[in-house]
């Protein structure tokens, strides 16, 4: 594909300072009110300077590269996230650092998603946005994209990078991106991680979380994963979910895996109709993977009686892992790893910090 492409050189630049790929996919931050009808248009990214003059004044080089076509966030697909992954794999000799410019409804899903496509990763891919575009007065999108530069940016006084992950950085907090989750749609602190710390807090100063950091991973490769497989869905349940729902959606056709979103501590339905649904769809090869829906839950298979039955015929626990990072990773799992008997065991092990142990 053929990529718009705009470099913007330190007005001071530091000697050996880092080079951030700066890539736009569209959302809130990339837009402006159009003069006439007052509506929200994406304005051309060549006038970057003109909305955030800031960067200009940052002692380090940024190149600014654009999708052909910027999308809102609700129409995010693997197809993206495959490409996204692919253009940092192809450039990843040529910039220190990577800053993803995304909307925010499902900036959650994509960060999961890279971090499993991008293994054996050791620059920061940091994911921004905005709740209010960067044309407003009271938008957040300078301190949030001005701030994800300069964390990019970070190194260690050896050189190294201070982040080596994937990560999404928004209202002066940085978080794991395989443990984020949006929960608010009208406040500009629009993500949490609740089963994990967060990396940083960006206040006067930016204080890492040392400990919880990935750390650097010296003498790694990137390998790039190119295959997602979509056949996977979610399965919510609720009192007085019916058979005939269950039934239908654990049997669509050609449905390879189920993210099942259960109460509490990983607890479900006795009843017998359904615990019959569940051993049927996993003796028909269906993988199961118990998810809580509470946002700081923790799976504990076995617990409760209610769950017990679930740890008995191999619904695989998610322990503490986010629905988002859940579903991406039965994608990544499904497309990379041909031996379907290691499936279950890659869903129920930790491969980039997404769940704990």
């Amino acid at each position: 594909m053929n990529y718009k492409t705009v470099r913007i050189n330190p007005v001071s630049p530091a000697p050996g300072r880092a080079s951030v790929l700066v890539i736009y996919t569209g959302g809130t931050l990339g837009m402006r009110y159009e003069t006439q009808g007052k509506q929200l248009v994406p304005f051309e990214f060549e006038h970057i300077i003109e909305r955030v003059p800031e960067v200009q004044r940052l002692d380090f080089e940024i190149t600014f590269l654009t999708l052909p076509e910027p999308i809102d966030s609700s129409n995010m697909k693997p197809a993206i996230w495959l490409e996204l992954a692919r253009i940092i794999h192809v450039h990843y000799a040529q910039y220190d650092s990577f800053v993803i410019l995304h909307g925010t409804d499902t900036m959650a899903y994509t960060a999961s998603a890279l971090s499993y496509l991008l293994e054996g990763l050791s620059k920061p891919v940091i994911l921004t946005g905005a709740q209010l575009p960067i044309g407003v007065a009271r938008s957040d999108a300078r301190e949030n994209f001005i701030t994800a530069l300069e964390i990019a940016a970070d190194t260690h006084p050896n050189g190294t990078p201070i982040v080596s992950e994937v990560c999404i950085y928004f209202n002066s907090r940085l978080l794991r991106g395989n443990r984020a989750k949006k929960q608010e749609s009208s406040d500009f602190d629009a993500f949490q991680s609740e089963n994990y710390p967060a990396l940083a807090n960006a206040g006067v100063r930016i204080d890492y979380n040392w400990p919880y950091l990935q750390p650097y991973p010296a003498g790694t490769l990137l390998r790039l994963h190119a295959q997602l497989d979509p056949n996977v869905t979610f399965l919510k349940l609720f009192p007085g979910i019916c058979r005939q729902v269950v039934r239908s959606i654990l049997r669509i056709e050609g449905l390879r895996g189920v993210v099942l979103e259960t109460f509490g501590a990983g607890n479900a339905p006795t009843d017998a109709w359904f615990l019959e649904e569940i051993r049927l769809a996993l003796e028909r090869g269906l993988l199961l993977f118990n998810v809580s829906q509470c946002n700081g839950g923790r799976v504990t298979q076995g617990q409760y009686q209610t769950s017990k039955y679930l740890q008995e015929i191999g619904v695989v626990s998610g322990t503490d892992i986010t629905a988002e990072a859940a579903i991406t990773k039965m994608m990544y799992v499904f497309g990379n790893e041909p031996d379907h008997h290691q499936h279950a065991q890659l869903l129920g092990t930790s491969l980039r910090g997404e769940m704990s142990h």
